[in-house]
């Protein structure tokens, strides 16, 4: 998988882990990916209504130790 852009929102409570991811997809072409990780429990449920309402696809989404990785391709 091909990153175009990594946003760390690790120690951020929601809204701010989607926030920061909205506006760093603003500054990629559609098609590339970014990766977030976010500490937020709340994260896998933010991230998946988000990209349900955006039109932008959830690769996937992985958790380690209480860290969430997420991949979104922009549509």
């Amino acid at each position: 998988m091909n990153i175009k852009i990594t946003v760390d929102t690790k120690g951020m409570a929601c809204p701010m882990p989607i926030v920061k991811a909205k506006k760093a997809l603003d500054g990629i072409q559609s098609g590339e990916v970014m990766e977030v990780i976010s500490t937020d429990k709340g994260s896998l449920q933010d991230f998946q209504a988000w990209v349900k309402g955006t039109n932008h696809e959830l690769l996937k989404h992985e958790e380690s130790g209480g860290v969430f990785t997420f991949y979104v391709k922009k549509s």
